[in-house]
């Protein structure tokens, strides 16, 4: 007996270069899926039909998805992501695999383009407004945690009110002078 389960932990562990399994459920399922498919006359490579994936989970006693999981583990050899598709060419598998989890690099690179646009559109703005207009706007819209309408009227000895149109007129302007900058430099349609 442990001969023989020595050689089955040689078996799962040199059939490939990707870790088939660990459960006790999948070592099963990788040491009796061919002689369950076999039994149901499943001799297709390729996927399983639904019904024979429901028939040999059940008999095995594994969920569905891991019968479709190892069938597909099994189907064929490992294959090199820089084997060339064809013997003529020099395009490898790993040219066609695209990451869909990240943003594109041509995405990324006018994403940060645009930002970088912005912020200096921002910077130019800023420096037409007054200093008391600057440092109420900095310290309301441009900061992580925004400093209280109360705190500021403390600061500069005005009312809450006062502190609240100076901001909204200062970004008004800062509006203003960011579209009008746009417009001249052509990044914004008139």
């Amino acid at each position: 007996w442990w001969i023989r389960a020595s050689i089955q932990e040689y078996i799962l562990r040199s059939w490939s270069l990707v870790k088939m399994g660990t459960t006790a459920a999948q070592k099963k399922l990788f040491f009796n899926l061919r002689k369950a498919k076999s039994q149901i006359s499943a001799f297709q490579e390729g996927d399983l039909h639904p019904d024979q994936v429901t028939q040999i989970a059940t008999k095995l006693g594994v969920l569905d998805s891991e019968v479709i999981s190892m069938n597909r583990r099994l189907s064929g050899p490992d294959a090199s992501l820089n084997a060339p598709l064809r013997v003529d060419g020099e395009s490898e598998w790993q040219d066609w695999l695209e990451d869909e989890t990240s943003v594109s690099q041509e995405t990324y690179v006018a994403e940060n383009q645009e930002r970088t646009q912005r912020m200096g559109l921002l910077e130019s703005a800023m420096t037409e407004l007054t200093d008391r207009e600057r440092h109420i706007l900095t310290e309301r819209r441009l900061k992580d945690s925004p400093t209280t309408l109360e705190e500021l009227a403390a600061e500069y000895g005005v009312s809450r009110e006062r502190v609240r149109q100076i901001e909204v007129r200062a970004f008004e302007k800062l509006q203003k002078s960011m579209q009008a900058a746009a417009i001249e430099k052509n990044l914004v349609n008139a």
